[in-house]
């Protein structure tokens, strides 16, 4: 067992994960090994949108990514009837996800990090003493496994999980920016076409040394509903705001939404990431990618202690973290918003002005507010 820990994928969850486990036990480097399918740098179907959190948590291990990016310090709600803006300050940024994660690689690799690239898991055995992987044509032999390899995981599939009832489909393109736009440092939700379970958005983008714009549509499927067609819907978008839908390259994917009711773990393996799920509300990843691997490096840094390592609590320690929790509710936030109390929460986050204050400050990474904040909300 040349390694302690090996990490299915090098997205921000899996080496975030990494990166804190380090950070809990330096002991370790040199015996943490992230296998990556793809070569460095790779680019992912990404709206780019990283909340405060995100960065707060991996400065808090003296981890800054320095990539270029927008800072962002408001968000813009449209409704059928008009939109409210707040701009509380700033609650994060936008980056490119080819350069960010890029790197991120480079700063787990300076602190200890083995990172293989070009390492597709395909084979995976477990025994009562160790984990072996195979990735490529090569074998990896280690005492744990983390499946952070996003929404395709096969770390998952062999665990024998299903993708997950509760998903999305997604596109996304970029663009140059038009009259109508919000200020280049707003991130914009539109949620004014009431026959779509989600939003268009319009968010300001750092490309080739200027700001353009990430435009998409995130369509929420849930079981037993037809899947809507995102691409027909930006099409249309698109045409309402003078842009030519066939001159950008649209990029789809699809997203898995957490579930709280899954084991996440069994006997040496654990997942974290979009592997597990992601907020089903509005499809954001990467800041909670960032939470999910800060709290399984240092989960994993106390279980590797024990001889044994015993995953069976993963899931409850998971659901009574702080990104657990906040996925969980947002679940049950995401049918309330988008099939039982659609018109009231169009409502509220229009016309009271605390409730997309709030909406910031969870995107920073702040607590919730007071309910003070609330109280024209009852008028």
């Amino acid at each position: 067992m040349p390694y302690d820990v090996i990490i299915a994928g090098a997205g921000p969850a899996g080496l975030s994960t990494a990166l804190f486990l380090l950070n809990a036990r330096p002991d370790l480097a040199g015996r943490v090994l992230v296998l990556e399918k793809k070569a460095f740098p790779r680019d992912k179907t990404c709206a780019g949108a990283l909340g405060g959190r995100g960065d707060s948590l991996l400065e808090s291990i003296g981890v800054r990514v320095e990539v270029p990016s927008i800072p962002i310090s408001g968000l813009r709600f449209t409704v059928p009837r008009g939109f409210s803006e707040r701009t509380p300050g700033p609650i994060g940024r936008t980056i490119r996800r080819l350069e960010y994660d890029a790197a991120l690689a480079a700063q787990a690799r300076a602190r200890g990090v083995l990172l293989v690239e070009g390492a597709p898991v395909c084979q995976i055995r477990v025994s009562r003493r160790e984990v072996e992987v195979t990735a490529g044509e090569e074998v990896y032999g280690g005492r744990v496994l983390v499946g952070a390899d996003g929404l395709g995981s096969f770390v998952r599939r062999w665990l024998g999980l299903s993708f997950a009832p509760l998903k999305a489909r997604v596109v996304e393109m970029d663009t140059e920016r038009t009259e109508g736009d919000p200020p280049p440092h707003v991130l914009h939700f539109d949620v004014s076409d009431r026959g779509l379970n989600g939003y268009a958005w319009d968010f300001p983008t750092p490309l080739d040394g200027e700001v353009r714009m990430s435009r998409g549509v995130y369509g929420l499927v849930f079981p037993g509903h037809d899947p809507p067609d995102v691409a027909r819907l930006l099409d249309r978008r698109l045409e309402s705001i003078g842009l030519d839908p066939g001159s950008h390259r649209k990029r789809q994917m699809l997203e898995r939404g957490f579930e709280p009711h899954q084991p996440f773990a069994h006997g040496r393996v654990i997942l974290v990431g979009e592997a597990a799920g992601v907020d089903p509300i509005t499809g954001e990843g990467m800041a909670e990618a960032i939470q999910y691997g800060a709290v399984a490096g240092t989960y994993l840094a106390k279980k590797l202690v024990l001889g044994h390592p015993d995953f069976a609590d993963w899931r409850t320690h998971l659901l009574r973290s702080p990104v657990g929790t906040d996925l969980f509710l947002r679940r049950w936030g995401a049918y309330l918003c988008f099939r039982y109390a659609r018109r009231p929460a169009e409502l509220l986050f229009a016309r009271v002005p605390g409730v997309l204050d709030q909406a910031a400050r969870l995107f920073a990474g702040g607590r919730p507010g007071r309910k003070e904040d609330y109280a024209s909300a009852l008028d």
